[in-house]
């Protein structure tokens, strides 16, 4: 475990890789961001499956969280205007909401700004997440 906390994304997304690099230059973070592809997953107690679904945080004290939940866990991390963020990501309405909107993302984040055909998700991950109708919760 590392003394700071782990974000991990899609490496093979460029989506998921342009918001990584984003973070890296305009979020003053401890947090390691780093690519599930290129992670020790094992240590951080993360499987690929758990990574194909959504991004990841495992803080020092070895919590987890996924999804809009890491993205507050990493805000919270971050310097005093993006802690304000991720404070306000994790209050319950606002989380409620986020999974939703993160949930969408996902599924469209080929047609995203930085996003490839490469960062669309395989269509057996996309019937697990999403059922055969392309929406949460259906088959």
């Amino acid at each position: 475990m590392t003394s700071t906390g782990t974000f991990v994304y899609d490496g093979d997304c460029a989506f998921c890789t342009t918001c990584a690099n984003f973070i890296e230059r305009r979020i003053p973070t401890r947090a390691r961001v780093v690519p599930w592809q290129f992670a020790d997953l094992a240590t951080l107690g993360l499987t690929e499956a758990e990574c194909e679904e959504a991004v990841q945080w495992v803080g020092a004290d070895g919590r987890r969280a996924a999804g809009p939940d890491a993205i507050g866990r990493l805000l919270g991390d971050s310097g005093p205007l993006w802690r304000v963020a991720g404070a306000v990501l994790r209050l319950p309405p606002v989380r409620l909401l986020a999974w939703p909107a993160y949930r969408w993302v996902a599924r469209n984040r080929h047609r995203m700004p930085g996003g490839t055909a490469a960062c669309a998700l395989p269509q057996e991950a996309r019937e697990r997440l999403y059922g055969t109708t392309g929406r949460p919760g259906t088959t």
